[in-house]
C-alpha cells in the first residue's frame, strides 16, 4: 500500500526534521525523497516546480494533491488534516501558532545560522556571531521562562507550537548554546522526548526511502 505522505528534505534540516517529527509523532510512516544540497539538487527545474522557493522541506499530500512548502505551514496542514495537536481548549492552535512565528522571528535564525558557522557551511564575521549568540541566548531565556510557568506552549498537551519551536531547539547545542543554563527548557525537551513516536534529530533517514 502506497504511503500517503513523501517528504522531501535533508537528513542536516531542522526545518526537515520539525516535519519528520511531526509525522512521526502522528503514527504516519511516510516516503522520503533525500535530497544534495551541496549539489544543488534543490535548485534543479524539478524541485523548483515543487517549491519554488528552491529550500527543504517539501510535503506530498498524495490524498489532498497539494504539495506543501515551509515547514509552519506543513505542520498547520498536518494538523488540520490529521486532527492531531492542535490543541485542547479555545485559543490552543492560535497560541500555538504565535509562538511558531515568534520562533521564526527570534530564536531559529541565530540558532540555525550559528550552527552553520559551525559547521563550514557559513561564514560570519565575529560581530555577527556575538550578535547571534545574544540573540539566542535572549530567546532561549523568554522560552524557558515561558515553560517554567507551563508543561507546554499552549494549552495542557503538546500541539504543533511545541513540535515546531523543538526542531530548532534540539539545535541549539551544535551552534554552541549550552541549555543547562535553561532548566524549564531542558525538562521540557524531555517532556517531547516521551511522547510516542519521537524520533531524535539524527533519525531523519539518510537516503531517499519509497
Amino acid at each position: 500500500m502506497s504511503k500517503r505522505f513523501t517528504l522531501n528534505g535533508f537528513w542536516l534540516s531542522g526545518p526537515t526534521y520539525k516535519v519528520g517529527l511531526m509525522l512521526s509523532l502522528c503514527g504516519e510512516d511516510f516516503a522520503y525523497v533525500s535530497l544534495n544540497l551541496r549539489a544543488g539538487e534543490h535548485k534543479t527545474p524539478a524541485f523548483l516546480a515543487k517549491n519554488r522557493f528552491g529550500q527543504v522541506p517539501v510535503l506530498e499530500d498524495h490524498k489532498t494533491g497539494l504539495t506543501l512548502c515551509q515547514s509552519a505551514a506543513i505542520l498547520e496542514h498536518l494538523a488540520a488534516e490529521l486532527g492531531k495537536f492542535k490543541g485542547d481548549g479555545i485559543g490552543d492552535l492560535a497560541r500555538a501558532r504565535e509562538w511558531m512565528f515568534w520562533d521564526f522571528d527570534r530564536l531559529a535564525g541565530p540558532v540555525y545560522r550559528s550552527r552553520a558557522q559551525r559547521f563550514g557551511i557559513r561564514n560570519f564575521t565575529q560581530a555577527i556571531m556575538e550578535m547571534y549568540w545574544a540573540e539566542g541566548s535572549m530567546a532561549l531565556k523568554v522560552l524557558d521562562e515561558a515553560l517554567a510557568t507551563s508543561d507546554w506552549l499552549a494549552g495542557s498537551q503538546p500541539t504543533i507550537g511545541d513540535i515546531d519551536v523543538y526542531g530548532v531547539v534540539a539545535y541549539a547545542p551544535q551552534a554552541g548554546f549550552d541549555l543547562k543554563a535553561y532548566p524549564a527548557i531542558g525538562a521540557w525537551m524531555k517532556r517531547m522526548e516521551a511522547l510516542p513516536g519521537f524520533i531524535a534529530r539524527d533519525d531523519l533517514p539518510k537516503a531517499s526511502r519509497p
